[in-house]
């Protein structure tokens, strides 16, 4: 009875949000085609999206195969429900904060396309030019989605899903959307102050990594007899990695949000940091005495793809080398200087994610020019240093808001509702306390 009254006041306020799409009278569609559409760039951010789309279980992939057999559904599902609840989210009130009427260039306003009012088949000229404003909407939602679930492999193993939800619902108020109206809305604070974030490294990978790592420590380490296990599935690490590695071509490449030179540049760029990234992991770890693993080259490419990220259209391929093996080299270094600690970052999301990021953030101080991105201040490479400053300013701030405020959510939600579950719950696993399916269950003796 407890439980179902836990889950009665979010099922209201889901029956509101689907009598408020029902009566919506806001969004007008024009028919199968509209005015100032680009065919052509239409159909690429289909696919842009759609590959986004794919990154969200792809991680969960990734993510469960790291965990042990007791955990990986529980691992995988705090993905793949990403998609529901941010979905929702997104169309109800999420676009409007994140590109909404600026509020003091910090937020936008929660009304401006409440259930996407006005979110309709045209171009809208300040944000999509070419494609269907509801393109543009669509293809935002699915950063929105995959943000938060970065965060889930810090806390692994040990996270009460009700509490799961709870949070990334008010990660996404209170931090993602200020962070990605900032970055990204053309009166957002910190794109006016010259901050550049081509495909997220600020707006996902630095708050997904710092509100990995306020989680790790809020929650605490797991039990000892958890923190030692086998992987539970090497070839779904390595699956996800390809599948993350593929659907990054729309995230990076169409954030060009169109057919165009930017989009071939991004393209080029993420691919080859990823490579370099990948090369760089397993070559520091042989230096170390270790054997060259699928893990290793796995996690190393992913770190690649996160740091190219805020920089792959504003780089070269040359330069996306540097980025990525650079990232690679002060991620792995991170990792085992973790190791050494008493933090219980399950899946190392701070150190790839959140230094990631940040190593990206400096990488395009650093590197940024104009490849067909229509930028004038130039980095510090170039001989200019306004940049790179910004870019340290930036990075320091969004750093310790994410951490700090993630900090405070933690605390906020586990008042509400515990997010940590019990130590005899965390032996059994999640799958079974959590869930009531067994990843052991499927298996198939032959």
């Amino acid at each position: 009875m407890a439980m179902r009254k836990k889950y009665l006041l979010p099922f209201i306020i889901f029956l509101g949000l689907v009598a408020a799409g029902a009566f919506n009278p806001g969004q007008i569609l024009t028919g199968s085609s509209a005015e100032g559409i680009d065919k052509g760039d239409t159909a690429w951010m289909l696919v842009a999206a759609a590959l986004v789309l794919i990154m969200t279980p792809a991680l969960g992939f990734f993510y469960g195969g790291m965990a042990n057999r007791k955990n990986i559904i529980s691992t995988v599902f705090q993905s793949v429900i990403s998609l529901g609840l941010m979905s929702v989210i997104w169309v109800a009130f999420g676009f409007s904060l994140c590109f909404g009427d600026s509020i003091g260039g910090i937020v936008g306003n929660p009304t401006t396309f409440f259930m996407f009012k006005g979110v309709g088949l045209t171009p809208n000229p300040t944000f999509s030019s070419t494609i269907p404003f509801v393109m543009f909407a669509m293809f935002q939602a699915k950063f929105a989605i995959i943000t938060p679930a970065l965060i889930t492999g810090s806390f692994a193993q040990r996270v009460k899903f009700s509490g799961y939800l709870l949070f990334i619902f008010l990660f996404f108020i209170f931090i993602y959307a200020p962070i990605c109206h900032m970055t990204w809305h053309p009166d957002g604070l910190l794109f006016k102050y010259g901050v550049l974030d081509f495909a997220g490294g600020t707006v996902v990978h630095m708050t997904a990594g710092f509100a990995a790592l306020a989680g790790a420590m809020f929650l605490g380490p797991r039990s000892e007899s958890e923190r030692t296990h086998e992987y539970s599935n090497i070839p779904y690490v390595i699956i996800g990695t390809g599948l993350l590695w593929f659907g990054w071509f729309g995230f990076n490449a169409g954030s060009a949000l169109g057919v165009n030179a930017k989009a071939a540049n991004a393209f080029a760029t993420t691919n080859t940091a990823a490579a370099a990234a990948m090369i760089a992991w397993v070559l520091m770890d042989a230096m170390r005495g270790q054997k060259i693993s699928a893990i290793g080259a796995c996690i190393g490419a992913v770190v690649g793809l996160v740091a190219i990220t805020p920089a792959c259209g504003f780089v070269n391929v040359g330069e996306s080398i540097c980025v990525g093996a650079v990232a690679a080299v002060v991620s792995n270094m991170a990792v085992h200087f973790k190791n050494k600690s008493t933090l219980d970052d399950t899946l190392d999301v701070f150190p790839c994610h959140g230094v990631g990021g940040m190593v990206g953030m400096v990488m395009t101080g650093i590197f940024a020019a104009d490849y067909g991105t229509g930028i004038t201040d130039l980095g510090l490479a170039y001989g200019q240093t306004k940049t790179f400053l910004h870019h340290m300013v930036a990075l320091v701030g969004v750093a310790a808001y994410a951490f700090i405020v993630s900090y405070i959510l933690y605390f906020v939600a586990n008042l509400i509702d515990p997010i940590r579950v019990s130590k005899e719950e965390e032996e059994l696993g999640l799958d079974i306390t959590q869930h009531g399916e067994s990843y052991q269950s499927l298996r198939i003796d032959l």
